[in-house]
């Protein structure tokens, strides 16, 4: 052909007028066309997305469709105004709901969904299905949706331009979106590459014109970054868990009696609608609040710890059930080489349903009571993790005077530790472990004792909690050497101003006095004497 053309060219192409002429219209609609073809897809003139059909969306045999939200959101308005403010600014940006498992995240996420696509919003909802491929995936299915070009996908297909840049680059173009990336527990994988999000080079960066919103339970601020708005979610309060579960069971009891049930499941989402599915079953046996809050000091585990068969197999059945919810957390955590963070747990759920003093928690404890290698920087990890995950909490404050020293606190949600407690296998029996606890509690009142000064008032605080269960594991056949520990906490707290402390103590101890060794035994009179100290210190002079 080129042989042909060039040995016989047509009469025209000798006018170079002609030829050029021609040349720059085809060049002038040819970029025209292409500009044409950017313009449909990056959406209209302003920037906003063009109407999608979002309810046909699916990928790979699945729906990006939010879930639907079955019952009123309760006792979130300060969170959800917060992301609907942050969607509706139009400026952009990442919001990461986290927390423990059990705190309704999802749901969260999903009324947020709801209430941005009620105001106009381009709404895509993926779900975290620990495959890097498969959300970078669904991320490009997400900006195809929101107008990203054929031709770009190809070219990063065909290794032109990388993939995910590919992606972000259209993401940040155009505005009037959300993506929520759902149950994005492992960040590290997330991918591509190795890492965390917080490089912002990976599938999820705060740089889109709309907003990316992530659920997960890592709560760190190093997994992700600065720029993104941390939503840390806490247990509802009495009254919002309340009114859950009288939207589940309205005919179980009065508001005053869901709010005794709200607190006695710390406020837990997951705990709240496990109670409020069992009262709307016409045929369970226990079909009030009080009776059900009742029955869980003797049916705990059949009530909330009942096991799932299909909850080992499949995470999001897992979620769901309050047995199993945390294992996820603690099976990432031993995965990414926190090893003593469940047996950690394990240990301070023996422990009473209150703050427990760091100083307690020792190489030496975890390895007495679980038999298990321990140092101090795995022990300092375990409880990084179980704190990164949720699980464990670090109170501020500590009660003491102003100006006294502080003392690290570590607490467990109280649904978590009963769980925990009631339920979750040890690899030794739990008597070996309570036995470890208790040599360590003494010796730890002996060194709060031996502080100088001050120093020691806010732990003996710390552990005056747990002191009366000490005494009641050691007695009969170690009764005196116990009493005399609380003795000597109680005497501290005493020097220490801690006067509601010591009484706890105090009439522990005269209480077990009168049973062990008598009404009439000197021990017995000089603890009542203590006693009668502590009360008129009180000002409750007739009772002392």
């Amino acid at each position: 052909m080129t042989n042909y053309v060039t040995a016989q060219p047509p009469k025209w192409a000798e006018n170079t007028v002609v030829v050029w002429s021609v040349f720059g219209a085809l060049a002038v609609v040819s970029l025209g066309l292409l500009f044409w073809e950017r313009r449909l897809g990056a959406g209209e003139p302003d920037g906003g997305v063009r109407s999608v059909p979002l309810g046909r969306i699916a990928v790979g045999g699945h729906s990006m469709n939010p879930p639907a939200v079955s019952a009123p959101v309760r006792g979130r308005k300060a969170e959800l105004e917060r992301i609907s403010t942050l969607v509706r600014g139009g400026g952009g940006g990442m919001v990461v709901v986290c927390g423990a498992g059990g705190l309704g995240k999802t749901t969260l996420a999903a009324e947020a969904a709801a209430r941005a696509r009620a105001e106009g919003q381009a709404v895509v909802w993926i779900r975290w299905r620990d495959d890097p491929e498969q959300l970078g995936q669904d991320l490009a299915q997400a900006a195809h949706i929101l107008g990203l070009p054929e031709f770009r996908l190809e070219e990063a297909r065909t290794g032109r331009v990388a993939f995910v840049d590919a992606v972000w680059e259209h993401l940040a173009a155009v505005t009037g979106w959300l993506i929520v990336v759902d149950n994005v527990d492992a960040p590290a994988r997330v991918g591509p590459g190795p890492g965390q999000p917080a490089a912002y080079r990976g599938w999820l960066r705060p740089h889109g014109g709309g907003v990316l919103l992530v659920t997960s339970r890592d709560t760190s601020r190093q997994t992700w970054g600065p720029e993104a708005d941390l939503v840390h979610l806490q247990p509802l309060a009495d009254d919002a868990g309340a009114a859950v579960l009288l939207d589940a069971a309205p005919h179980a009891g009065t508001a005053a009696e869901a709010e005794a049930l709200a607190a006695r499941l710390g406020g837990l989402p997951l705990g709240l609608n496990a109670a409020g599915t069992y009262l709307s079953v016409p045929t369970s046996r226990h079909r009030t609040f009080a009776a059900y809050r009742h029955a869980l000091g003797a049916e705990f585990a059949d009530l909330l710890g009942a096991e799932h068969p299909a909850a080992a197999a499949d995470p999001a059945v897992a979620r769901r059930v309050v047995r199993h919810t945390w294992d996820l957390s603690l099976d990432q955590l031993d995965q990414d080489g926190y090893r003593l963070a469940r047996p950690v747990l394990q240990l301070l759920a023996l422990l009473e349903a209150a703050p427990v003093p760091r100083t307690l928690v020792t190489p030496e404890l975890v390895t007495d009571a679980t038999g298990l290698p321990a140092t101090a920087a795995t022990v300092d990890a375990a409880l990084a993790g179980l704190h990164q995950y949720g699980l464990l909490h670090t109170p501020e404050g500590d009660g003491t005077e102003p100006g006294s020293p502080a003392a690290g606190r570590l607490q467990l949600h109280p649904l978590v530790r009963e769980v925990t407690a009631h339920i979750l296998a040890r690899p030794e029996p739990t008597t070996a472990w309570l036995t470890a606890i208790d040599t360590h509690l003494a010796r730890a009142v002996e060194a709060t004792r031996d502080m100088p000064g001050r120093t020691g008032w806010p732990t003996a605080r710390l552990l005056a909690p747990h002191l009366p269960a000490h005494l009641d594991r050691n007695t009969p056949h170690n009764f005196t050497t116990a009493r005399n520990t609380l003795r000597h906490l109680a005497s501290l707290l005493g020097a220490a101003g801690a006067a509601s402390e010591e009484l706890l103590l105090r009439r522990h101890i005269l209480d077990f006095d009168n049973r062990v060794v008598g009404p009439d035994h000197p021990d017995t009179l000089i603890s009542s004497d203590y006693l009668a100290n502590t009360l008129s210190e009180l000002g409750e002079h007739r009772q002392a």
